[in-house]
């Protein structure tokens, strides 16, 4: 009985899977279940939702980060604020805060990493080597 509604509903099977066409485009949809009366692809799904749109990116406001957690801040406008909260009264009464900008970090590439481990272990080679000769000539601790 469920078959022949499903094949009613515009149902049908290829190779023993059921199939049945979107009825927004049209286009055949697989794998679905025989108790559904219609289907919607997801191409017309899609179309319907639309792309995510991309979120605007915020501008920078000039401020180092965590601004708003000092105790007194003062922007290079003049502007004063108190753990974040504008004091317009004391606008221009105090000198800016001055802030260090955080130094950035360059990664090494892969070959200066190599180069730099070549050289450490030619520095400890020729320290032995140095430890060895000096145990040869009878020099122990000097």
């Amino acid at each position: 009985m469920k078959k022949t509604q499903f094949e009613k509903n515009g149902g049908y099977f290829i190779d023993g899977v059921a199939y049945m066409d979107c009825k927004v485009t049209g286009e055949p949809v697989a794998n679905v279940s025989t108790d559904i009366k219609s289907v919607i692809g997801s191409k017309a799904v899609m179309g319907m939702v639309g792309l995510p749109k991309d979120k605007p990116k915020k501008e920078p406001t000039g401020r180092p980060a965590g601004w708003h957690f000092m105790n007194e801040y003062v922007d290079k406008w003049g502007n004063v604020f108190h753990k974040g909260v504008e004091q317009p009264k004391l606008k221009g009464t105090r000198p800016i805060t001055l802030s260090k900008p955080k130094k950035k970090i360059l990664r090494r590439t892969k070959e200066q990493i190599l180069i730099a481990r070549e050289a450490e272990k030619k520095a400890a080679l020729k320290k032995a080597h140095q430890k060895q000769k000096d145990f040869l000539n009878h020099k122990f601790g000097d």
